[in-house]
Formats: structure tokens, C-alpha cells, sequence
């Protein structure tokens, strides 16, 4: 995420984008409030990882925009990296 979005902003967008993130990847009802951040925190962290190694890293492209794509990007990663690491599946389709 772009550093010149701040500390509270990548709290929010990791929020959001952890919240997006769980409904994709169908885990919603199994995460709280504090649980999404994480993810999207985390998974922001993971999709700037992704991203810097494909496309390089210059932060004056990420926009706020672009800093939420690679959050929720990198959110639907670690969630199934996690599912992957505790062999849960989805209890129920998505709906």
C-alpha cells in the first residue's frame, strides 16, 4: 500500500478490503470485525508483495484505488493460504 495514505488509511482500506475479501472466498460468517482487518491488513502486505515482484515497486502508482485492488488481491490469498494451511473448506455455498 502507498505509504502516503497513512496508518489509519491502511487500517480502512485493509478493513474493507479484508471484509470484500471474506465474502469472496465465502468466509464472512465465520470472521469478526477484527479478524477481517487482519486478513486485509495482511493481505495487503501479501497482494504488495505479489505485485512488486510482477509489475516492480514505485509507489507513486498506488492510488487508493489501486491500494485496495492489491489488498483485496492479496486478502483472497491469504484466505485461501489459510484454508489451504488448515484444510477447512467451506462449510456452505456462498450466497
Amino acid at each position: 500500500m502507498n505509504p502516503a495514505l497513512g496508518f489509519v488509511s491502511w487500517i480502512v482500506i485493509g478493513g474493507i478490503a479484508g471484509w470484500v475479501g471474506s465474502m469472496i472466498m465465502g468466509t464472512n460468517e465465520r470472521q469478526g470485525t477484527i479478524a477481517n482487518i487482519i486478513v486485509g491488513v495482511v493481505g495487503a502486505v501479501v497482494g504488495g508483495v505479489l505485485t512488486g515482484a510482477i509489475f516492480g515497486d514505485n509507489p507513486g502508482n498506488n492510488g487508493l484505488f489501486a491500494s485496495f485492488g492489491v489488498a483485496l488481491l492479496g486478502s483472497c490469498v491469504f484466505i485461501a493460504i489459510l484454508r489451504f494451511i488448515g484444510g477447512s473448506g467451506r462449510s456452505k455455498p456462498a450466497v
